[in-house]
């Protein structure tokens, strides 16, 4: 009996797990057309010492005022300026006088993106834009379910071909 026991286990069948796959992907990515832009402000500043600032409006002098930016008159979202007049205040002594200003961006049309081409680039403070990606790219399955990538690709134009082997006995 023990004899046809230790016969049985080693002619019994031997079971596993196995699994086996193969898996193919391939896929072309086109980066969209942008702009993106930001308009600068309108800014006036002056400092100084010695000095007595005055400024003109209408024909009315004010003295001990300065200028600067006016909201009465805005041209294309830009700002009129009141100009500053300076006299010395104590003839003799040293003076200094700094009178700084930035002329803001005047309001532009859209920017639009037309079948994948910025036609026309806006001339702001900050200003990025982006082409986009240039379609012309091909997948090729081949006969062994590989794929490969091909065609004519620029920048902004990717193509990303995969093949999985997975073989796993438990």
């Amino acid at each position: 009996m023990k004899k046809f026991l230790i016969l049985l286990l080693i002619a019994s069948p031997v079971q596993a797990d196995m699994r086996h796959s193969i898996t193919t992907s391939a896929k072309i990515t086109l980066d969209a057309a942008y702009s993106s832009a930001n308009r600068i402000g309108t800014t006036y500043s002056v400092t100084g010492n010695n000095i007595t600032p005055s400024t003109t409006v209408g024909g009315t002098t004010t003295s001990g005022a300065i200028g600067g930016l006016t909201a009465d008159s805005v041209t294309a979202g830009v700002p009129a300026i009141v100009d500053t007049d300076f006299t010395i205040t104590t003839a003799g002594s040293a003076v200094s006088v700094t009178e700084s200003l930035t002329v803001g961006d005047a309001v532009q049309s859209a920017t639009t993106v037309t079948g994948g081409v910025v036609p026309s680039l806006p001339s702001l403070g900050s200003t990025v834009t982006g082409s986009g990606g240039v379609s012309g790219g091909t997948i090729t399955s081949l006969s062994s379910g590989i794929h490969t990538c091909g065609g004519t690709m620029g920048a902004g134009s990717s193509c990303t071909a995969q093949t999985i082997v997975e073989s796993v006995v438990d």
